[in-house]
């Protein structure tokens, strides 16, 4: 996606990374087949955050090239354990590639760390193509790290491998002045700049601003299940203001995503929902077998009333899931979901008809218990 090719002051202090660079440029390539073996490598030899992400930094920009006869590939959705096998196989790869690779290495050697999306700025130009970047937390701080554009850069469609430490653990204060997550949760910032801004160049930290507490967020953004995590990260996106076609893309995506996890999770719960109901199906015809055959073998009271209660509180529970299911598109699913509200409808009725008989029947002496049997109908066939 973007490419890189500005050299930006952030001020950094000069640190030497010489000895790490050495010492993680001497891994044998039998060891950089899979990123568990490089974790496994940084992890022996390095025992700092600092420098476990520095070597997973070097080692990237050392060896993976930038990919441009790919370098417009649009892809959003991805196989990601994919993209980074043949990454490491080919030693090529766009940006998104670049930084799943650095979010799966840090994250094996036990550093936080998150892949973003989103759009930069080169020469006071916004770039034609989206982007990805990574940030990591280091000694309980966030920093963030571009790899592609820390690896080199390309010239006349032609790359040239440089690296760049001012891409490097940057501060998110200095990176937003040429990186723009399509997500403001992703700037790390207590006072996020909007879209606007960023394309005017107003990048300073306005404290006039509400306050926002990201890491807090952050934790709870963790917390949530996906298709929650999809639908917040839309609304913020649609907050910051969608000013190009490049985060219109990016907020139709989430949307689209956020509606299939949201469908997928619908039917996952509707099939769960349809799990239960053929147990409790065959639990009630077990019953009937039972009473058809005037209770015997003979069994405990409570465990012949058992045998009808717990059918119907699984039914019971079926309509109570099958009610908070909620609205969906899938005509398909729609459909069974209203054959399915009847067949437990009638299922329940049943189930509550022979309770009342077993309630009946227990509350009778042994003698008159005999005389209150008569052949019942089997239920039906379970739904599949």
């Amino acid at each position: 996606m973007s490419l890189l090719f500005t050299l930006l002051s952030f001020g950094q202090v000069k640190v030497d990374y010489t000895l790490i660079d050495k010492k993680i440029t001497a891994i044998p390539q039998s060891e950089t087949q899979s990123t568990t073996d490089i974790a496994r490598f940084i992890d022996s030899n390095f025992k700092t955050e600092d420098d476990k992400i520095r070597a997973v930094f070097y080692w990237i920009t050392s060896n993976i090239s930038y990919d441009i006869a790919n370098m417009y590939q649009v892809d959003f959705e991805n196989n990601t354990p994919k993209r980074i096998t043949k990454t490491l196989k080919t030693k090529k790869g766009i940006c998104a590639d670049y930084s799943m690779l650095f979010h799966e290495i840090a994250s094996l050697t036990g550093i936080k760390s998150f892949v973003i999306e989103g759009y930069t700025k080169q020469n006071g130009k916004i770039d034609v193509l989206s982007h990805a970047w990574c940030a990591a937390k280091i000694n309980n701080e966030w920093y963030l790290f571009d790899p592609t554009w820390g690896s080199g850069y390309v010239n006349n469609n032609k790359y040239t491998r440089k690296i760049n430490n001012l891409y490097y653990k940057v501060a998110p204060s200095q990176m937003i002045s040429s990186h723009m997550p399509f997500d403001y949760l992703w700037q790390f910032l207590t006072y996020p700049i909007t879209n606007q801004e960023f394309i005017n160049g107003k990048t300073q930290i306005n404290k006039s601003k509400k306050k926002f507490d990201f890491i807090s967020e952050i934790s709870r953004y963790e917390s949530l299940p996906k298709t929650d995590q999809l639908f917040e990260s839309a609304t913020r996106i649609e907050q910051n203001g969608i000013k190009n076609q490049l985060i219109s893309q990016a907020y139709a995506y989430t949307k689209t995503a956020w509606n299939n996890e949201r469908e997928n999770e619908i039917t996952t719960k509707y099939n769960a929902i349809v799990t239960e109901f053929n147990e409790a199906i065959n639990e009630l015809n077990d019953f009937i077998y039972y009473r058809n055959n005037k209770f015997k073998p003979a069994l405990p009271d409570e465990e012949i009333k058992e045998k009808i209660q717990n059918p119907k509180n699984k039914l019971q529970k079926c309509q109570d899931d099958l009610f908070k299911m909620g609205t969906l598109n899938n005509a398909t699913i729609l459909n069974n979901k209203e054959i399915m509200k009847k067949a437990i409808a009638d299922a329940l009725a049943q189930s509550e008809t022979h309770l009342q008989f077993v309630n009946n029947y227990l509350s009778k002496s042994k003698l008159v218990r005999k005389t209150m049997f008569s052949k019942i109908s089997w239920f039906g066939v379970p739904l599949n």
